[in-house]
């Protein structure tokens, strides 16, 4: 049994973590770990949580024997000494993405993890994203035949920009990149195309990542001057195509103060991808493939098996360091733009 702890108790607690191992036989949730100062913001949702323990006390889940595994939803900045502290204390950890803030840092962790016998993972969840899954899907078909290009697109249309601040890669491109290294593995060469275009130099509000692969390449994209939506994901092979429709936004979403329920339910045909390719008597065919739902629960079910039965993490260390390595890079080239540089 997995006995969970989850430091911070904001949206991604509520909805990309609890809901997907409440009914699980072998986790349980036993505490949430939130600072005085952040009981107020959240306050309205605690009642709907009474077999949860809310505490103020951090060492009280450190000190809980029952307790084997932490998970860290906090600031990004605090996600490497909670890792420490929760790894000194002899329990397993999962820190919300990004791991840390640099691959030095990233590490160190991982050392530490490796010294003490013990789990340490990022929750890349978005790995499994329904959209993410059905090119997947597609990919493992053969149908498109061998890859050319893959593009991914998070766009948006914001006249100031995402952040006055660095923060765009490390919140959005830290999935999309870890997606495409899911997807292919460790790129031969990387090209990056990143702009400080709302505050120079002070953000990075557009990129455009290029992996190369061999005689393929995979790229994902987000700028805040998108108005007319590209797809969500578009791959060439050397036999098809398959295109997904622009990713629907959460962020403007409306909070209903409650316990978050999730559906399982595919996506709705409008949804779905469209797959174009020719068949093995030379005739073009064309599909519409479905989309399913989000499959989160997928990295507890590798913590599970990692933590009690010594398989694998499906996130492995290496790929956390290049994702990092790769955003660090990335930033480098977005504080380039500053006008005391041009």
């Amino acid at each position: 049994m997995i006995t969970v702890a989850y430091v911070g108790f904001g949206v991604s607690v509520r909805e990309y973590h609890i809901p997907y191992v409440e009914n699980r036989d072998d986790v349980k949730v036993k505490y949430v770990f939130r600072r005085e100062e952040d009981i107020a913001q959240n306050a309205a949702y605690e009642p709907f949580y009474p077999e949860i323990i809310f505490t103020t006390d951090f060492n009280q889940i450190l000190n809980d024997e029952e307790v084997n595994l932490v998970v860290v939803n906090t600031p990004d900045q605090f996600h490497v000494s909670y890792a420490k502290q929760i790894l000194n204390a002899g329990k397993h950890a999962l820190i919300e993405k990004p791991f840390a803030p640099t691959a030095k840092e990233a590490r160190e962790v991982f050392v530490l993890a490796k010294e003490k016998g013990l789990i340490c993972m990022p929750n890349q969840n978005r790995r499994f994203d329904a959209d993410v899954l059905a090119v997947k899907e597609v990919l493992a078909s053969g149908k498109i035949g061998d890859l050319v290009k893959l593009e991914s697109h998070y766009d948006y249309f914001r006249e100031d920009g995402w952040y006055p601040y660095f923060g765009t890669l490390y919140n959005l491109a830290v999935h999309t990149i870890d997606q495409v290294i899911s997807m292919f593995g460790m790129p031969d060469q990387t090209h990056f195309d990143v702009r400080s275009i709302h505050h120079p130099g002070k953000a990075d509000d557009y990129y455009d990542l290029e992996f190369y692969y061999g005689n393929s390449k995979a790229t994902v994209n987000t700028s805040m001057c998108v108005m007319i939506d590209y797809p969500r994901f578009t791959v060439h092979g050397t036999k098809g195509s398959f295109t997904l429709p622009p990713v629907v936004h959460n962020s403007g979403k409306k909070k209903v103060v409650g316990r978050h329920k999730i559906s399982r339910a595919n996506a709705p045909e409008d949804r779905w991808g469209t797959l174009v390719y020719e068949n093995e008597n030379g005739e073009r065919v064309t599909e519409k493939v479905p989309v399913g739902c989000a499959h989160y629960e997928r990295i507890y079910d590798s913590l599970v098996d990692a933590i009690e039965h010594g398989k694998e993490k499906c996130v492995k260390d290496e790929e956390v360091i290049r994702v990092l390595e790769i955003l660090e890079e990335a930033t480098a080239v977005a504080k380039s733009h500053s006008p005391e540089n041009r």
